[in-house]
């Protein structure tokens, strides 16, 4: 059997983990290959690994047959190796096209010649249906457009072998569809993918064979076709998971959010557009209520509105009967607002401090962490120990790792534990279980279920239809900054939410049907 990659024996340390142990992967040419894994397990490593970004301490890299030594990216260009990457690389002041050619301009006589890669851009785009606009910049565009550059960057460079990593923890249903149809019409084209994901759904959708990873130690490789999903979760995680969450009928007590009239205008000079326009609701001790929507239908700025990310231009938002619509983010902080926010680089972590500073963020000014301005250092430390073994947050160098450092899961836990242990009534999740696995995300929804079960009121924002259903004991549907439907997740089906998502089905006309 010819493989266009292989992986053999590969291990990659670093200081105090072993990332990858002895870890052998094969790619054959024209299939997708998938690469699953809990958080941690090592997966991004590898691919690192193959595209020169690491220096495994052992085993060898073989690309059509041949040995390789991969000493940066730029030579597993030369091979034909591309790789998205989780976190996007792109030039955000610099347009798509510049972006796609980055790195392989045609210069002449010291000037940008850029018309011959304008056309091959535009050809490859319209081959392989990944529709662009080459002169819009990249701080303008949506994430799933974004994520296009970055195929096309790939393509551009005529690489035959693509990794992608994580490549749907940002997308959105209709995106992940669109992605899906594209991997399988480069492979048609006769490409070879890497598909890094732990989501056992995307894999039985596209990918021909999985191998399976984990805490660094390679498992198995399994046929997808013949392999359960029950299966491969058992494989990743090492037990059986449970893929739906138990929990008892809500008993809702006191009022603790009332969100009233609120709108948002969207920054622009010159006109103003309601991004979010008057949207009233409640929020009442031990329940969960779920804003529902396609992802850029204002749940964001709703959402920064009643944190204090960014101010509502109009409508009032109280928490526990006080107005807090004008007051400072600590404020809110301090009087029972905790929050999982949606970007967990942007708002919910300083990445170049250790877990347990980013622990304490809202905290370290009380007096258990800190007297007469002197922070207690052991006290924030032992603080940060106790949320580690309770939430199981994988980290090198525990509570002294940098965050930058720890994996995009791992990361998502510090900020989940930090906000589910401080003093709160109200808790707003928004995409808590983005990027995580099924171990993880198991672990995330019975933990929001027993803040409910313990009288937090929680609101939760998700664009993944099953948490939606799976969590919630109210669902309000988010379309172009409109609540269109209040519906109850036992009467309702995914397909009805998803028509209500999508605008297409309002509430009263469809109620006239039932009766």
């Amino acid at each position: 059997m010819d493989y266009v990659i292989e992986m053999l024996h590969i291990t990659k340390k670093f200081p105090g983990i072993i990332a990858n142990d002895d870890i052998t992967i094969q790619l054959k040419k024209g299939e997708i290959h998938a690469l699953l894994g809990e958080n941690g397990a090592g997966k991004s490593t590898l691919m690192s690994v193959l595209f020169g970004l690491y220096q495994p301490e052992e085993g060898v890299i073989k690309v059509k047959g041949q040995e390789v030594k991969m000493k940066g990216p730029l030579d597993a260009n030369a091979l034909g190796i591309g790789m998205v990457h989780q976190h996007f690389k792109l030039v955000h002041n610099f347009t798509v096209l510049q972006n796609i050619v980055l790195g392989m301009e045609t210069v002449e006589k010291g000037l940008l010649k850029m018309d011959d890669a304008r056309k091959k851009v535009m050809d490859l785009s319209r081959k392989y249906n990944l529709f662009i606009d080459p002169d819009a910049l990249i701080s303008d565009i949506t994430v799933g457009m974004q994520q296009r550059v970055e195929i096309l960057k790939m393509l551009y460079r005529d690489n035959e072998i693509m990794i992608f990593d994580e490549p749907t923890a940002v997308l959105t249903p209709q995106e992940i569809d669109e992605l899906m149809a594209i991997m399988k019409n480069l492979t048609d084209e006769g490409k070879s993918i890497l598909f890094i994901t732990h989501k056992l759904n995307e894999i039985k959708a596209v990918a021909d064979r999985c191998s399976v990873l984990r805490r660094g130690k390679y498992i198995g490789t399994v046929d997808v076709a013949s392999t359960s999903k029950d299966e491969m979760s058992e494989m990743m995680v090492g037990r059986k998971v449970k893929l739906t969450v138990d929990k008892q009928e809500c008993k809702p007590g006191d009022v603790v959010l009332q969100v009233e009239r609120v709108c948002v205008d969207a920054r622009q000079e010159g006109h103003t557009k309601k991004l979010v326009t008057d949207v009233s609701f409640q929020v009442r001790r031990g329940e969960i209520v779920c804003i529902a929507g396609i992802d850029g239908n204002g749940q964001t700025e709703l959402v920064q509105a009643i944190t204090g990310l960014r101010p509502a231009s109009s409508g009032t938002v109280r928490v526990n009967g006080e107005d807090v619509t004008k007051k400072s983010i600590r404020y809110k902080n301090t009087h029972g607002l905790a929050h999982i926010p949606e970007d967990r680089h942007k708002h919910g972590l300083v990445l170049d401090y250790n877990l347990a500073y980013n622990a304490v963020l809202q905290q370290y000014f009380e007096p258990e962490f800190q007297q007469g301005g002197f922070l207690k250092e052991d006290k924030i430390y032992s603080y940060a120990d106790k949320l580690i073994a309770n939430f199981d947050i994988r980290s090198g160098e525990g509570a002294s790792t940098i965050t930058r450092s720890m994996s995009g899961g791992n990361q998502q836990k510090v900020i989940v534990a930090r906000e589910i242990s401080r003093k709160h009534d109200l808790l707003l999740a928004v995409q808590p279980t983005r990027g995580l696995d099924v171990g993880a995300i198991e672990y995330i929804h019975s933990e929001l279920v027993k803040q409910r079960d313990n009288g937090s009121a929680i609101l939760l924002v998700s664009l993944e239809l099953d948490e939606v259903m799976n969590l919630s004991d109210r669902i309000l549907v988010i379309f172009e900054g409109h609540i269109v439907a209040e519906l109850d997740p036992k009467e309702v089906t995914v397909q009805e939410l998803g028509l209500y998502m999508a605008g297409s089905k309002k509430e009263g006309k469809a109620d006239e049907t039932k009766e």
